[in-house]
C-alpha cells in the first residue's frame, strides 16, 4: 500500500493536477478568510470553510477522476491487478494519495485560526472541529469519485459523472422537499431502485434467475409495505434521501453539533464506496 500511495501522490505533482488543486484551494480559502475574518473582523473561521464547500464540487472530481480511469486508458490496470499487492491495499493507497493531495493546501487553513487569535478571542475547538469535518467531507466526496473513476476509462466522463453526483448530493436537502408529498411516489422510486438492483444482481452473478428472485421477493415486500404500512415506506424513503445529502452533516458541524453520528456517517460513506471500488476491481481481476 505504501508503494501505491507514494507512486500516486508523486504522480499528482509530476503533472499539473496537484498544483492546480492546491492553487485553487488556497486562493478561495485566502479570499474568504481575508474578506470574512480579517476585513469584517469575524472570529468565525468555520464559516469560511462552509463557504468553500461549493468549490469541492469542482475541485475533488479533478483529483479522483484519474485514479483508475487513467490506469484503464493506459492499459496498466492489468499489471496493477496482477501485482502482489492486494485489492484493498491498491484501493487504500490510491484513496489516501488523493486525500493527501486534498489536505496539502489545508495546512494553510490550519494556521488561519491561530492568526485570528492575535486579534481577539477565537474558539479553536470549533475551528479545528470544522476543519476535521471538512477533511471527512472531502474524503467522502473522493471515495465517491474513486468508485466512479473505476467504472470508466475516460477521465472526462469520470469528472462529469462525479460532479453531477456531488451536485445532487449538495442539493439533496432542497430536492428532498419535492419528494415528501405521498406514498405513491415513494413506492414508484423504490420500485425503480429494486428493478435496477435486480438487474445488477443478474449481471454480476451472470444468472437471470438470481436477478428474477431478487425482483420477486423485493416486489412482494415492497407491495406489502405499501398496503399494510405506508407510513413506514414514506419514512424509509425520507431516510434514504437524508442519507444521500452528503453535505448536510457538515452544516451540523458548523452549527456546533460535532457528534459521533456525523463522524460515523462520513466514515461509513468512505467505507461503502471504497468497498464498491474494491469489488469492481475484484471482478475485473478474475474476468
Amino acid at each position: 500500500m505504501t508503494a501505491i500511495f507514494k507512486r500516486e501522490f508523486r504522480s499528482y505533482f509530476t503533472g499539473m493536477v496537484g498544483y492546480a488543486v492546491a492553487a485553487v484551494s488556497l486562493f478561495f480559502l485566502g479570499l474568504y478568510f481575508t474578506n470574512r475574518n480579517l476585513l469584517y473582523k469575524s472570529s468565525d473561521f468555520a464559516g469560511v470553510l462552509y463557504t468553500t464547500t461549493l468549490i469541492l464540487l469542482f475541485l475533488l472530481p479533478a483529483v479522483s477522476m484519474r485514479s483508475f480511469a487513467e490506469e484503464r486508458r493506459a492499459r496498466t490496470d492489468q499489471l496493477l491487478l496482477t501485482s502482489p499487492v492486494s485489492i484493498p491495499a491498491i484501493v487504500a493507497g490510491k484513496f489516501l494519495a488523493q486525500l493527501a493531495v486534498f489536505c496539502v493546501p489545508l495546512t494553510a487553513a490550519a494556521v488561519m485560526p491561530l492568526i485570528l487569535t492575535a486579534f481577539g478571542k477565537v474558539s479553536l475547538i470549533s475551528a479545528y472541529a470544522a476543519l476535521l469535518g471538512y477533511i471527512l467531507l472531502g474524503g467522502a466526496c473522493l471515495a465517491v469519485g474513486t468508485f466512479i473513476s473505476c467504472l470508466t476509462e475516460n477521465q472526462i466522463v469520470a469528472y462529469l459523472a462525479s460532479f453531477v453526483v456531488l451536485l445532487i448530493a449538495y442539493l439533496m436537502n432542497g430536492i428532498k422537499t419535492m419528494f415528501t408529498s405521498g406514498n405513491i411516489l415513494a413506492f414508484v422510486v423504490f420500485a425503480l431502485v429494486l428493478l435496477a438492483a435486480s438487474a445488477a444482481v443478474g449481471v454480476v452473478c451472470k444468472n437471470i434467475l438470481a436477478g428474477g428472485a431478487v425482483l420477486v421477493v423485493g416486489a412482494a415486500a415492497l407491495f406489502a409495505l405499501f398496503i399494510l404500512r405506508p407510513a413506514w415506506l414514506l419514512s424509509a424513503f425520507d431516510a434514504v434521501l437524508t442519507a444521500l445529502a452528503l453535505f448536510a452533516p457538515y452544516a451540523e458541524i458548523i452549527g456546533g453539533s460535532f457528534s459521533l453520528p456525523v463522524i460515523l456517517y462520513y466514515f461509513s460513506v468512505i467505507g461503502v464506496f471504497l468497498f464498491f471500488t474494491g469489488q469492481t476491481l475484484e471482478r475485473r481481476r478474475w474476468n
